[in-house]
């Protein structure tokens, strides 16, 4: 048998067993020994033990606050803007966003530091009989458990949340999972309630995701427990005892000398006068303080470093200049990017959910049910944006002429300006768009 045809047979074997399943993943896989089903979460112990950790790190250390408010602060500080090209979806949307029971310019705040903090966040989503969906952000450490289809652990069907009342029952209520194929409003004409799960830092085969500040709890505890050593330190190290030598003819006579002392001690920068026969002293303590800059630095280093922020970030200037600031704040804002992108993409992803629901009941929304979404965030660096729009200038003005005279088509040099101002933009579709509109404007009664 040539390998070739070996391929082909094990392909064919593949297809034959994945057509039988309802999902696209082997159930074998799971079962496995130490597979990812049974090795690739953290113990329920040790994930809340680190969800409690983290809310009170939040809640205690200024470090971590910090830590947690920068990201927020990128991600979300310049405002989410939602944006459909369908006048009557864009409009829905707005209404939506700013409902007063949903609030959403005010809580993508919590929901992000929730991101952060947790590593995940689970959304109730309700359904008014109008179909304005609502959404209500459910702690993580709430959530026990992720229910999965038996086959997929990407197909989540449901969320266990603890027991809080006795009706919960001693498991706890199980919200069902938001499935867009098979949600549909029911004999009442409302909509069921659902739930949402959106994590970041989680592993491969892995249900549930990971606190920002999970590496750092140990090293922002140490931080913490050396900077009040070093407060404590400088307290006692300013501490002093005045000792008063002479000769006292009774144990009464050194006791009243005592009383007096005690009654009125000398003052700071005051004249203190006495005869040959009494002599003073100080005694404070000698604490050395050997190294204390260096370690300090080492441990916020530490921290700087899983916080994926540099140091002057976190209020340590660690005498850098300018230039290597800005270097160094590079693969930061890349970072900060890459979680604004995933916070659009959930933003986007639970309008959309409205909006189906919402066109699901008005027949005035029926063709925009699928209306596409998108979700825009701030720019993360200004500066960022003066060397795009310096490199887009410049290469535009280097490729103009290659365009005049033939050498270079319009489609390439549409790509090449884009992808210098850092845009990723479909150009066929602009291309057409702008062909459509020419022949609208040449032949206006074609177009009507």
């Amino acid at each position: 048998m040539t390998l070739q045809s070996w391929i082909n047979r094990l392909a064919g074997r593949g297809r034959a067993r994945l057509a039988s399943q309802p999902a696209i993943i082997d159930p074998d896989f799971y079962d496995l020994p130490g597979g990812p089903a049974a090795q690739r979460d953290r113990p329920v112990w040790d994930r809340e033990e680190i969800l409690r950790q983290a809310l009170e790190a939040w809640q205690s250390n200024p470090l971590a606050r910090r830590i947690v408010e920068l990201t927020t602060q990128y991600v979300t500080g310049g405002g989410l803007t939602i944006t459909s090209p369908d006048p009557a979806a864009q409009e829905f949307l707005r209404q939506w966003w700013n409902h007063p029971l949903n609030q959403g310019e005010v809580r993508a705040a919590e929901w992000c530091d929730e991101l952060s903090r947790a590593g995940e966040v689970f959304f109730l989503v309700s359904t008014d009989a109008a179909g304005m969906s609502y959404l209500r952000a459910v702690p993580a450490a709430q959530v026990s458990e992720v229910l999965t289809a038996g086959n997929d652990l990407q197909q989540e069907t449901g969320y266990r949340l603890r027991p809080l009342r006795p009706e919960d029952g001693p498991e706890g209520r199980v919200w069902p999972a938001y499935d867009p194929a098979a949600d549909r409003p029911g004999a009442d004409g409302r909509f069921p309630v659902v739930m949402v799960h959106y994590a970041v830092n989680r592993p491969v085969g892995a249900l549930r995701g990971e606190s920002d500040l999970a590496p750092l709890l140990r090293w922002l505890s140490r931080y913490a427990a050396w900077l009040e050593d070093r407060a404590r330190l400088n307290r006692f190290r300013t501490a002093f005892l005045y000792v008063v030598r002479t000769r006292f003819t009774s144990e009464a006579e050194r006791q009243a000398r005592q009383a007096a002392l005690q009654a009125s001690p000398p003052t700071p920068g005051s004249i203190l006068v006495t005869d040959e026969s009494e002599s003073w002293e100080v005694i404070n303590p000698q604490l050395a303080s050997d190294e204390a800059a260096s370690d300090g630095l080492a441990l916020k280093k530490m921290i700087a470093a899983g916080a994926g922020l540099p140091l002057h970030f976190l209020a340590e200037p660690e005498s850098a200049t300018r230039t290597t600031a800005e270097s160094s704040g590079g693969p930061a804002f890349r970072r900060l990017e890459q979680r604004q992108r995933f916070f659009c993409w959930m933003v986007a992803d639970l309008a959309r959910l409205a909006l189906r629901r919402r066109a699901a009941l008005d027949p005035a929304l029926a063709r925009s049910a699928e209306a596409r979404v998108e979700v825009y965030g701030a720019d993360l660096s200004p500066r960022d944006n003066r060397d795009l729009a310096a490199a887009a200038a410049e290469i535009a003005s280097a490729l103009a002429p290659l365009h005049a005279g033939g050498l270079l088509p319009p489609g390439e040099l549409l790509r090449l300006v884009y992808r210098f101002a850092g845009e990723a933009v479909d150009v066929e579709a602009v291309l057409r768009q702008a062909r459509e509109k020419s022949n609208s404007q040449t032949n206006p009664k074609e177009s009507l």
